[in-house]
């Protein structure tokens, strides 16, 4: 290793003359670089994330403000007060994610402190298995279901609305907690990771007014979770017994249990797949490497 670095170190300064570039350089900014990345990372799997972008716009409208070239003195004079202040509020803001970095350090497991996300590829594929037999019979039988497949987004103020779990997914499970006579039927049923983290939740409604009137709130409510969320939501109607899934607002009916299992994993599985090449550092690679080079039914 310590060789590699230096073959880095003589190619930059063989082509950088200019750039007295050391080895603790190329190490502060690797490790700077990777803190950052997966910050920005665990914030954009989040609602956070978007406050976050809010916050880079208020500084660098702050930084031109306050530049010899502008000189804006009253907008800066209050973009520093606002400043000042504003740190209690995004300590607020950010507090659950604040929570969950010193959890994860406190446990001990520092290798884990900006881990994305643990690997959970097998549990995925027997929740969608699972998902799929469970929701056969629960058509056959016309027994309604609610489903809530998380993705990057955290739905954690929803799995409060319900009961917490910490469980597999497996079919018999599944129709016991659908079954109409059942505490927690009526809500839906959250998978984090391919396993079950609350039932009994609720969903929000949708807000879109042209949807057709022959669905229920039990499809209002999955079709409006899509519209909050990246979430994948699969529901039976207790009227007909259809399946229907229902992502990014869009609301796919009449599905065969084969086709919801076809669906499952192309949302599902896909992104596990293209998650783990966009955590690679491409560059970084580079850098070591010396240089070398179903058709959607309508509403």
């Amino acid at each position: 290793m310590g060789e590699l670095f230096h073959r880095v170190q003589m190619f930059l300064q063989s082509n950088f003359p200019m750039l007295q570039i050391q080895l603790t350089d190329i190490l502060d900014i690797a490790i700077l670089s990777f803190v950052i990345y997966k910050l920005l990372w665990m914030l954009r799997k989040t609602s956070s994330g978007r406050l976050m972008w809010g916050v880079l716009i208020l500084m660098m409208v702050m930084f031109v403000s306050s530049s010899s070239v502008l000189s804006l003195t009253a907008t800066s004079f209050l973009l520093d007060k606002l400043v000042y202040w504003g740190i209690v509020v995004l300590v607020v803001l950010f507090q659950p994610e604040i929570r969950r970095f010193l959890e994860r350090m406190g446990s001990g497991r520092l290798g884990f402190v900006f881990a994305s996300a643990k690997e959970a590829g097998q549990d995925m594929e027997t929740a969608i298995s699972q998902t799929t037999e469970a929701y056969a019979d629960l058509s056959r039988d016309k027994v309604g279901a609610l489903m809530v497949f998380e993705r990057q987004n955290l739905l954690d103020d929803v799995i409060k609305t319900g009961t917490a779990l910490d469980c597999s997914v497996s079919s018999e499970l599944l129709k016991n907690i659908f079954w109409n006579k059942a505490p927690l039927h009526d809500g839906a049923v959250i998978v984090r990771e391919g396993r079950i983290v609350g039932a009994g939740c609720m969903l929000p409604l949708s807000g879109n007014v042209n949807l057709s009137r022959d669905l229920g709130m039990r499809h209002r409510a999955g079709i409006g979770m899509s519209e909050h969320s990246d979430a994948v939501v699969v529901i039976v109607s207790e009227e007909t017994g259809s399946i229907s899934a229902a992502v990014g607002g869009m609301l796919k009916r009449h599905l065969a249990p084969e086709t919801l299992e076809r669906l499952l994993r192309n949302e599902l599985l896909n992104d596990k797949q293209d998650e783990k090449k966009s955590s690679s550092l491409p560059l970084l690679g580079l850098l070591l490497n010396g240089g070398r080079k179903e058709e959607d039914d309508g509403l």
